[in-house]
């Protein structure tokens, strides 16, 4: 089974070969890497993984617009895709982690009964008090999330889709595909959620504004769960708000985004279990000297970015900001004071 995987990436070189990692071992067998106006090493650390086979990068073609969005509509012509059994797109923050079988993605699939598509739940990882930047995987560091049913008040939380060939697609979305247009009822695809429930019809005919990308999460993640690191380290959070976001343009990263992200109410260690794989793939990949070269490059003009950030009084005020910032999402504090808990 032919699995593609496509992401955009701007300044996530140090990030990458974890994340390239754990997919080959969930069943990615193909990547599609878009990159935009990247100064850590993130290109040439993918142009050598491309020489080697299984990746391939591309510049976005996207013109000061919404990157993700126009890359997501480059990829439909591309061989990578068009000749894959089922598409992943994903960010390279983004964990799929499957409960059942063999914990990869066919496993997820058979457990599914084979539909379509499959809609995982987000679940969002908080930074957990962690400081400084280290070489080693993100998975291993990031324990803690928030109530899974439940994130910044809301019961309906986000998701990524996995794609089979044969989906009636009108077009590619980043977090969930959209029929082609006047599609039959009869004609719907089978569309489950992670647990292999079928999703609420309003999702699959994107019906609600307010849910076009979510829905209750609540008794979804039995088989699957996507896990969000999207903080890290405090350092590389700094470094994120530095570059902004690789998907949409002027779109700042900032205390609101670290606060509804950074609930560390529960603990899920389930992912762990593909933690002894994961450090041996990643062995493997730095026994290649051009590869451990180019990651080890990546690695020193992060932390060097980060060191220049730091000589900003402000960049400095909003660590110190970030590091006493409450745990609560200030939605469900919010709610909290609207009934006297707060």
């Amino acid at each position: 089974m032919r699995i593609t995987a496509v992401t955009c990436v701007k300044n996530e070189g140090p990030f990458l070969l974890e994340w390239i990692a754990y997919n080959r071992l969930i069943g990615v067998s193909d990547f599609l890497f878009y990159t935009n106006d990247c100064s850590d090493g993130t290109d040439a650390l993918l142009d050598v993984l491309q020489r080697r086979g299984g990746l391939r990068r591309l510049d976005n073609p996207a013109r000061g617009r919404a990157y993700q969005m126009e890359a997501l509509k480059d990829c439909a012509h591309q061989p990578e895709v068009r000749t894959a059994d089922w598409l992943w797109i994903a960010d390279v923050d983004e964990f799929l982690n499957i409960h059942v079988g063999s914990h990869d993605i066919a496993s997820l699939i058979a457990a599914c009964d084979g539909p379509q598509a499959i809609s995982v739940s987000f679940q969002f990882f908080a930074n957990g008090g962690v400081e400084a930047y280290e070489d080693r995987p993100v998975i291993e560091q990031f324990t803690r999330c928030h109530n899974p049913d439940l994130w910044c008040g809301e019961t309906a939380i986000e998701v990524k889709t996995l794609l089979r060939r044969d989906f009636p697609l009108g077009y590619f979305g980043a977090h969930r595909p959209f029929l082609k247009k006047g599609l039959a009822p009869e004609d719907h695809p089978r569309w489950t959620d992670g647990s292999g429930r079928p999703v609420p019809q309003r999702f699959v005919t994107a019906a609600n504004a307010r849910r076009i990308r979510k829905f209750p999460a609540r008794g979804a993640r039995r088989l699957a769960t996507l896990n969000h690191y999207a903080l890290r380290s405090l350092d590389s959070y700094l470094v994120k708000t530095d570059r902004g976001d690789v998907n949409r343009e002027n779109r700042a990263f900032d205390d609101s985004y670290w606060r509804e992200r950074n609930d560390g109410a529960w603990e899920d260690r389930s992912i762990l279990r593909m933690l002894p794989a994961l450090r041996q793939a990643l062995a493997e990949l730095m026994a290649d000297p051009e590869i451990a070269a180019c990651h080890r490059e990546c690695v020193a003009r992060h932390l060097a970015r980060r060191d220049a950030l730091l000589e900003d009084p402000a960049c400095r005020s909003l660590r110190l900001q970030l590091r006493h910032a409450p745990a609560l999402p200030p939605e469900e504090e919010a709610m909290l004071a609207r009934f006297g808990l707060a």
